[in-house]
């Protein structure tokens, strides 16, 4: 860094992304593996260069959607788009998808280019799907805020929203065992998953990071059924800042 607080141009290769973190703490750690997994490099320098703000005591943000009398979350995630901006960061990235209801803050906020999960998914389960519904795994606040089905309906795809009982199954991966710190259900996840195609969905979109840590750390990677947000959003975010994918993201 320089005196001021922002990157020095020679000691930084640019582009510079700036991640929004902390939401959740684990989501945002397995996005930088991820990230770094997706981009073809030979040696550390021919990694992206990071600025990540791990702020993990952010305002819930199901919690600010659903209560209009619990603390709002977005100007918090405004000012650390700012934050990073003046750091010098040359793009934003925010590895959470109920904070992109929060996204038009950021960029009212910033002037740097801001990578949406939610679009890059949305592309990725369009190519995928077909003339299926495409199921939307996610947060009660992600469903309630239409974050997934607007844009899946503004791609002409339909929009499969769990009912209430496999939304309380979801609800228990992401809350109870993946926030939690706690051993993952992987029946409990394929059966979900399982009712969904049964339902007529083409694919299920993973539309809560938390729901990306179990895709990445248990062995789904190849599971065709399944678009991940965080891959998406790690794909988009190589190319956004000009660097090769990995093979295996190809």
């Amino acid at each position: 860094m320089s005196q001021g607080g922002r990157l020095h141009p020679g000691d930084w290769a640019h582009p510079v992304v700036g991640v929004l973190g902390g939401l959740g703490p684990a989501a945002t750690a397995v996005f930088l593996d991820v990230l770094v997994r997706a981009t073809l490099a030979g040696s550390d320098q021919e990694h992206l260069d990071l600025l990540v703000s791990q702020h993990s005591s952010t305002p819930d943000r199901t919690r600010g959607i659903l209560d209009h009398g619990a603390p709002d979350p977005g100007p918090v995630i405004a000012r650390d788009a700012v934050m990073l901006e003046r750091a010098g960061v040359d793009l934003l990235v925010l590895p959470c998808n109920t904070a992109h209801h929060y996204a038009r803050q950021v960029e009212a906020a910033t002037s740097v280019p801001f990578v949406s999960i939610v679009e890059a998914t949305v592309r990725e389960a369009a190519r995928r799907t077909g003339d299926r519904p495409v199921a939307i795994f996610a947060t009660e606040g992600n469903i309630r805020a239409r974050v997934y089905q607007d844009a899946l309906e503004a791609a002409g795809l339909q929009a499969l929203v769990p009912d209430e009982a496999l939304q309380g199954d979801v609800n228990r991966i992401i809350y109870d065992m993946v926030k939690a710190g706690r051993p993952v259900d992987l029946r409990l996840f394929d059966e979900s998953v399982d009712i969904a195609i049964a339902r007529g969905a083409g694919t299920v979109v993973l539309g809560c990071t938390e729901l990306s840590v179990v895709y990445d750390q248990h062995g789904y990677r190849s599971d065709p059924r399944m678009v991940d947000s965080l891959t998406e959003l790690a794909r988009a975010t190589v190319t956004a800042a000009g660097r090769e994918l990995s093979p295996l993201f190809t």
